[in-house]
């Protein structure tokens, strides 16, 4: 009996010992899969935080880029305003000058006038300029009563006969009215 009890015990601690090294390695199966899966879970949040940080990155490029786009037009469109004002300016001291120049302009600027009103009533210019709009009717042989008309600057006005229609001509109007054009032009220097 003790043959049987001595086999019975060996072939239970065999059994035990086979027991025991399918649990080690079911264990062990059971800890790589968990490792893979840990893997796997992490490198999928890692592939998400960096598509995260990259769209962040990206959308801070982007602000960034608005914000240097909307510091440049404000910029342009100071500097713009300045041209512009520095021009308005030039264009008055020309006109405060009585200079030939100005004289030869305002000539041009009375021919151009007449092209809408060929024989005016009246010529009305700033009365700063009536002596030298005198002059200038004289030399082109024009003869129409001149004015003195504060509204009426850089330019003459010309007042049709009966008085109801006028066509007024400034350097500051053509200024005015060809403002977009050279806006766009002054943007174009500027940005370069």
């Amino acid at each position: 009996m003790s043959n049987l009890a001595s086999i019975l015990e060996t072939e239970v601690r065999e059994e035990i010992a086979q027991i025991k090294r399918q649990s080690q390695e079911n264990a062990a199966l059971i800890v790589n899969q968990a490792k893979e899966q840990a893997q796997g879970l992490l490198e999928s949040r890692k592939r998400a935080l960096e598509g995260e940080f990259n769209a962040g990155i990206v959308r801070a490029k982007s602000a960034a880029s608005l914000e240097v786009a909307a510091l440049r037009l404000s910029a342009a469109d100071s500097v713009q305003k300045r041209a512009f004002v520095e021009a308005e300016q030039k264009i008055r001291d020309l006109a405060n000058s009585q200079t030939a120049e100005y004289r030869t302009i305002l000539g041009k600027l009375i021919e151009e006038a007449r092209g809408a009103i060929a024989e005016p009533e009246a010529i009305e210019v700033n009365p700063a300029d009536l002596l030298l709009a005198q002059d200038v009717l004289a030399d082109l042989g024009i003869v129409a009563a001149v004015r003195g008309n504060e509204q009426v600057q850089t330019g003459v006005r010309l007042v049709a006969k009966g008085g109801r229609t006028s066509v007024q001509n400034t350097l500051l109007g053509r200024l005015a009215q060809t403002r977009d054009s050279l806006a766009s032009q002054v943007a174009r220097v500027l940005a370069q």
